[in-house]
């Protein structure tokens, strides 16, 4: 099979508009980017579009809202306005691309989003994603934010339904729940890097899941790196966001910051009853008690499942 033609080719520089190029192109455009920085608050509501940079050394889309940051009407922004890009159409790809929100200091400034992805069939290749708290947020939301935030966010952040997503050879950096969300997204040979928190602690995931959803987030053939002033044992794998938060590790190889527990259940929340995380491979010794080992089967079926 040969993959399909785009509909459209537009060539960018750091001096152009991707969001006004977006403006103009339709279903299946293929948005190139030259190496540089491109400084603007992105959202995809084109479905197909394809953003390909050089590679993500040199080619940037960068941004720097955050949490606490009050809007125009004094209000503030909250998580899920803070994002860099946000994906809100089906069947986008990112290629050779770094989204990164530059806030800094989130002890401070709360939540920093560099991505969000409410939609489905979305995959990133060769990318880097980068943040400090709560860096790349796997849509939808979950069911009872949807609720909430009725008037607050845009109807396609509120958007439910199965959302699966792909990361491939990808790099996503932060510290505290920095890949997070109740979407159906596949982690393939990517590396997690811990970034130094002067809060002590952090957190790879948190997903949301609710019962009902049976893939949750599989990290495949991943490396959990981290930054030398993150200390040993100080990182969790993931603590769950809500009760049902099911996280799968598969044959991923765990840096010195990696905890031995592995998994927090989120203070006295007494989700470690209910959570859903797992392991296959080599698996350290000291994990938590609530935590399991895949089979064959249950590991073949998560990976299919992308397939």
């Amino acid at each position: 099979m040969t993959a399909a033609k785009p509909t459209k080719i537009v060539d960018l520089t750091p001096n152009d508009s991707i969001s006004e190029a977006l403006g103009n192109c339709g279903d299946g455009a293929r948005i190139v980017l030259a190496a540089g920085v491109y400084r603007e608050k992105l959202e995809i509501s084109v479905p197909g579009v394809e953003l390909v940079g050089n590679s993500a050394d040199d080619t940037k889309i960068v941004w720097g809202d955050y949490a606490n940051k009050l809007d125009e009407k004094g209000v503030e922004y909250n998580t899920f306005r803070t994002y860099t890009a946000a994906v809100l159409a089906p069947r986008v790809t990112f290629k050779n691309i770094t989204v990164e929100n530059d806030a800094l200091c989130p002890e401070e400034k709360g939540q920093e989003v560099a991505l969000t992805v409410c939609a489905d069939g979305f995959l990133a290749e060769n990318c880097r994603f980068v943040s400090t708290q709560d860096t790349v947020f796997c849509g939808p939301l979950p069911a009872d934010l949807i609720i909430r935030y009725y008037g607050f966010l845009k109807d396609p952040l509120r958007a439910a339904g199965n959302m699966r997503q792909v990361f491939r050879n990808c790099m996503i950096a932060g510290n505290v729940d920095f890949i997070f969300g109740c979407g159906s997204a596949l982690f393939e040979e990517c590396e997690v890097r811990s970034v130094y928190d002067v809060r002590g602690h952090g957190y790879a995931a948190a997903p949301a899941h609710g019962f009902e959803q049976k893939t949750g987030f599989v990290f495949d053939r991943c490396r959990f790196t981290c930054e030398d002033k993150v200390a040993d044992g100080s990182v969790f794998l993931a603590r769950p966001w809500r009760d049902h938060g099911k996280c799968s590790f598969i044959g991923c190889e765990y840096g010195r910051h990696i905890s031995r527990e592995g998994f927090d259940g989120w203070n006295d929340s007494g989700r470690d009853k209910t959570a859903r995380f797992a392991e296959y491979g080599n698996i350290p010794e000291g994990r938590v008690p609530w935590s399991r080992k895949l089979t064959d089967e249950e590991k073949d079926m998560l990976l299919g499942y992308f397939k």
